[in-house]
């Protein structure tokens, strides 16, 4: 071995050696904050079912029959809502897009409109009429 490589490892090998225990520190001190984290976690978790109004035995509802929101607050109590991203948008593109989803938005509106125009032409179709008594066929 090369008497520069040998000072080129031994240099290394040194630097290694003494950011070693700093690392190490980190390391821990990140684990300590980590399962503090959980700790707390669990116990406002904890807190929050033992504040809970317990509901009245009711025979058990699937969760095809609930919303998302209400399976989601289930799953996660105390969880945090993530702040929306701002996109990186033109001001064209902006536009743009807004234009956009105002035409979507207002299609569904008009879509709605005419479902309930067409049910009440339905359910006013659907009321049976008085007819007069047919007179002929059933006079004996």
């Amino acid at each position: 071995m090369k008497l520069k490589n040998l000072r080129k490892k031994i240099r290394r090998l040194e630097t290694r050696l003494r950011e070693g225990p700093e690392k190490l520190a980190k390391l821990r001190r990140k684990l300590e904050a980590m399962e503090a984290k959980k700790w707390l976690k669990a116990a406002r978790r904890s807190a929050a079912l033992a504040t809970a109004p317990r509901p009245a035995a009711k025979p058990s509802t699937s969760i095809e029959n609930k919303s998302p929101v209400q399976t989601a607050a289930a799953k996660k109590p105390g969880s945090v809502k993530k702040p929306k991203k701002k996109l990186n948008l033109s001001p064209e593109r902006r536009e743009q897009l807004a234009a956009a989803m105002k035409a979507r938005w207002a299609a569904k509106r008009a879509a709605e409109a005419n479902a309930k125009t067409a049910s009440a032409r339905q359910d006013f179709r659907a009321e049976p009429t008085p007819q007069a008594p047919e007179s002929g066929h059933d006079a004996v």
